[in-house]
């Protein structure tokens, strides 16, 4: 405890670069997922593709992938920007699996009075499928950043990864505290991030509320999402 108040200032700040090195990637790995996981959801040729693909991909050791990457990207080894497009592509590879389930439970039935009800293609997503989607996106939005807080830490390995700093140097140093102290802030921080998609969660999906209580049963509004 007292290395944690004399080093507190080391810790906050590498708990800052992990925050954001970790909520970069997972949010691109949502957006991207959306798309993919739509495309997948309609066309089983693309869905044995896509997950083909990133099956595989998600398999490569992340070292490697850190190592590799720069010589794909034209960065240095160094550059952050390899440990945010291969955390990525793992947010992507957990994520997508979650999107073509998400988008597959809603109910042709209800696509279909959707569009009889005049709905757009465009409209007919963001107002119907989407937000029934929601509650399976959202969970599987949650696994994704708790792996991905976890996963950084691998990025000390090559100067970089926030608090994966301090499993490294504690490591090096023989020094327990100082490990024991990244491996309790990477908890929390898995833990902060997982509590804001809750909460977000709850405000935009107020139906929704057992699930993101962790219950594997969910409420669907009682109003007709078709005719909203």
């Amino acid at each position: 405890m007292a290395w944690l108040w004399n080093n507190l200032d080391l810790v906050l700040g590498l708990t800052a670069e992990h925050a954001l090195l970790s909520g970069i990637p997972i949010l691109l790995g949502f957006a991207a997922s959306l798309p993919l996981g739509w495309i997948a959801s309609r066309f089983p040729v693309a869905r044995g593709v896509l997950l083909t693909v990133f099956n595989v991909l998600y398999t490569v050791p992340a070292l490697a992938l850190f190592l590799v990457l720069p010589g794909l990207l034209g960065t240095r080894v160094l550059d952050e920007l390899n440990v945010v497009v291969a955390l990525t592509i793992y947010a992507m590879a957990m994520m997508l699996r979650g999107a073509i389930d998400g988008f597959g439970s809603v109910s042709p039935d209800v696509l279909q009075s959707a569009t009889a009800q005049g709905y757009s293609a465009a409209s007919r997503f963001w107002r119907v499928q989407l937000p029934l989607a929601g509650p399976v996106l959202l969970a599987n939005l949650r696994v994704v950043s708790v792996s991905t807080v976890s996963l950084l830490s691998v990025a000390a390995l090559i100067g970089s990864g926030g608090l994966g700093y301090l499993f490294t140097d504690g490591f090096q140093r023989y020094f327990v505290d100082e490990i024991v102290v990244g491996i309790v802030f990477t908890v929390l921080l898995a833990l902060l991030f997982d509590g804001v998609l809750v909460l977000v969660g709850r405000v935009l999906m107020p139906w929704n509320r057992r699930v993101l209580a962790g219950t594997a049963a969910y409420r669907m509004p009682k109003r007709d999402w078709v005719g909203a």
